[in-house]
């Protein structure tokens, strides 16, 4: 049976093991948000029997942005009922394209894949909107590109609680393949001024982490936005600067190419 962990009042994570992705339940007083709805139909399925073992209340759901894993159980809340909130270019990318992907990339998944139907949110957002919950507001902002073209954070002031997708990662190192490397950074230091020394802040995959962590880690992605940039002025090779990256050479190459499309579009 699957269970949500409640980190601050009303507010509650499920760490699923499937990606090691994060759901999150945020309850108001009319009203309660659900952050991201897993890689599929099964999943998303037991994670609203877990969401209403804590509440009752009409749900609203908010995709932080398109990658499967984060909104392919949409079918599931959309048939409850609930509104399916996104960035405008994250819903664009929602679809059976974005399906066959997901099976290519993970096959173990195929079988349940095969009963999921992609649910593209219909509640867009360009750079801000307000949800009221009845007795707390959550902000919904775009900050900016990052890890990929429509990242929503999701902030919850009475709480000091920040939802922020993918683009924090504790579980793994961020992930790069649909991501803008030279802008990340600067999406990311947008959203430091909410943080507090208390506030909990729920990365896409992984433990809740602090200040302190996603301090750290935009200073891994400006340093390889700066290498990114050294190395196109430089010419140099890209497996020569993922070698130098603050994170495994792996998954720097991806961001290597993008940047340097990027700098040379």
């Amino acid at each position: 049976m699957t269970f949500l962990r409640e980190i601050a009042a009303g507010v509650h994570v499920l760490r699923h093991p499937v990606l090691d992705v994060n759901a999150t339940l945020v309850v108001g007083g009319r009203a309660a948000l659900v952050v991201d709805t897993l890689s599929s139909a099964p999943q998303a399925q037991d994670l609203l029997a877990a969401v209403r073992r804590v509440t009752p209340l009409p749900l609203v759901v908010l995709n932080t942005h398109h990658h499967f894993d984060h909104c392919f159980g949409n079918m599931v809340f959309a048939a409850d009922g609930a509104p399916i909130w996104s960035h405008e270019e994250a819903a664009a990318l929602i679809g059976p394209a974005l399906r066959e992907r997901a099976v290519l990339e993970f096959p173990e998944l195929a079988a349940e894949m095969a009963c999921t139907t992609p649910a593209v949110p219909t509640r867009l957002l360009r750079t801000a909107a307000d949800l009221d919950l009845g007795d707390r507001e959550v902000r919904l902002r775009h900050f900016g590109r990052g890890h990929s073209i429509g990242d929503v954070v999701a902030l919850v002031p009475d709480a000091d609680v920040v939802v922020a997708g993918d683009l924090v990662e504790s579980g793994g190192p961020p992930q790069f393949d649909d991501a803008y490397p030279l802008e990340w950074p600067d999406t990311v230091a947008a959203v430091i001024p909410a943080l507090t020394a208390d506030t909990r802040i729920v990365p896409g995959h992984g433990a809740v982490v602090d200040r302190r962590f996603v301090l750290a880690q935009h200073e891994q992605l400006a340093a390889l936005a700066w290498l990114i940039r050294e190395g196109d002025a430089d010419g140099a090779p890209a497996e020569r600067v993922a070698a130098k990256s603050p994170f495994p050479q792996d998954v720097t190459l991806p961001a290597v190419h993008r940047g340097y499309v990027q700098l040379n579009a």
